[in-house]
């Protein structure tokens, strides 16, 4: 019960404090969250953090599929291979039908 009073404590205290704010600290904040995300070194490291998630998807994709073999189901299979077979963008799809970016 503690946590909970304290939950809805916080939750109270930052709807008042965000209103308070108003649109204008909302937009300051917006257009400094822009300014990060357009960064190089930030798009850079999310550039490299996506691609090591996929090379990391891949290697488990394998992994399972090994193990698993021909005890999935038909429809997991289709779904699975429709996925594969899409392109996007004219781009190479990885195993999990989606685009390398």
């Amino acid at each position: 019960m503690r946590y909970r009073l304290t939950f809805i404590a916080g939750l109270a205290l930052g709807y008042v404090l965000g209103t308070k704010a108003g649109r204008e600290r909302y937009e300051q904040l917006k257009k400094s969250a822009r300014q990060v995300a357009q960064n190089p070194a930030v798009r850079n490291t999310a550039e490299s953090a996506a691609q090591q998630g996929r090379q990391f998807a891949g290697k488990a994709y394998h992994a399972v599929s090994e193990k698993v073999g021909e005890h999935m189901p038909e429809s997991v299979t289709q779904r699975v291979h429709s996925l594969r077979g899409r392109h996007t963008n004219g781009n190479r799809p990885d195993d999990w039908g989606t685009s390398d970016t």
